[in-house]
This record gives C-alpha cells, structure tokens and sequence, in this order.
C-alpha cells in the first residue's frame, strides 16, 4: 500500500535544495564509494530523503522515469513536480528507481548509449538498506586514490558479475547511484570492482 500522499510537497527552497543536492551527487560520482548525506525524508514522500531529492533534481520533462515499484501516487508526485514522464520499459529510462534488485532486470536491459553518444545511457538509482555492513569490495578507478573499500548491503549475489559486464562495456554502460535514507554513493562505470579476498 502506498504512504505517498498524491500531491505531497517538494523540496521548500527548490533552487538551493536542487543545486546542494547536485552538488553532492557530483561529489559521489567524481569519488566513487565514498559516502555523502543529503537530506530527510519529504513530508508525505514514501521515498528516502536521498533518492527523493535525487529524483526533483534530476528529472523533467525531457528525463523519462522506470519505476520498478509501479506506485501511482509516486509517479504522479514526480510528475507534478517535474514534468517527468513515466518510460514503458526500461531501456526508454532516462532514470530508473530500483528497490528491490532480487526481481530487477539485468543492468543490460537499460539504456546503454552507443560509442558515439555514450550519454544517452541509463542512470540507475537503487534504493538499499544500508551503505554499509556487506560483503566487502574494493574499488578502483577514476576518482579513486589506489583504492576505496565498500561494503554495500542487501545487494543480489549477481550484482558484481553484472557489473563486471557493464564495465567493460565502457563507453557505454549504465552508471549507479545507491541511496540508503540521507545517503548517497556514487558508482560510476568506469569504476573497477572486485573482492577484497581476491586482491
């Protein structure tokens, strides 16, 4: 059952709020795994206060939303807020909001760019228990002094083979952003992961 009100409100100060919260995303990105905090949960909203803000931020009209979880009430918030549509599969997404990765599709079902346009690539936002307390990984890449340690939770064992995958796909691929409550984690694809256990 939904806890979205239809209509609920958005962000209170929508210029400061949007721009301290690309702010921070862009922090995430350019330093994949490390962690930044945004801010709490919206009146009314069923969301984190991460991915919520994340979605008023980075979404209109031309950024075609896949929700996993068909919520209408969120879709219409969205909507309401921002223009944003609602894309019919997942490879039509600009963004995709993921909260349950055990029935998501295989990051090759979204939108992977081309060689020439690698930007028209889906972005992946994925809504997680905690950023912390799984099974330990390290990262490497841009961004990365030598390497970053992360321990995502509630992640399906096929995740990182996945991944593997989409990595190596560069320049095309789908970049990720995992939201858990206030907090954001950045992962781009050209980041390199692998178990701790393995280096």
């Amino acid at each position: 059952m939904s806890t979205t009100t239809r209509l609920a409100a958005g962000l209170l100060d929508g210029v400061h709020e949007t721009q301290s919260a690309f702010r921070a995303l862009l922090d995430a990105l350019a330093r994949p795994g490390q962690v930044r905090t945004l801010a709490p949960a919206l009146p009314g909203v069923a969301l984190g206060g991460a991915m919520a803000r994340l979605l008023l931020t980075l979404c209109d009209e031309e950024t075609p939303v896949w929700w996993q979880n068909t919520d209408p009430d969120l879709q219409l918030w969205l909507r309401f807020h921002t223009g944003a549509t609602v894309a019919p599969r997942p490879e039509l997404a600009s963004f995709a909001l993921l909260t349950d990765l055990g029935s998501a599709p295989a990051l090759t079902d979204f939108a992977a760019g081309s060689v020439e346009s690698p930007e028209f690539s889906g972005t992946l936002l994925i809504e997680l228990p905690s950023l912390q307390g799984g099974p330990s990984l390290q990262w490497r890449g841009p961004g990365i002094e030598d390497q970053q340690q992360v321990d995502l939770q509630g992640l399906p064992a096929d995740f990182w083979t996945q991944w593997q995958i989409n990595h190596a796909a560069f320049p095309q691929g789908v970049d990720v952003i995992f939201t858990c409550a206030e907090q954001v984690l950045g992962l781009p694809r050209t980041t390199r992961v692998s178990r701790v256990e393995s280096v």
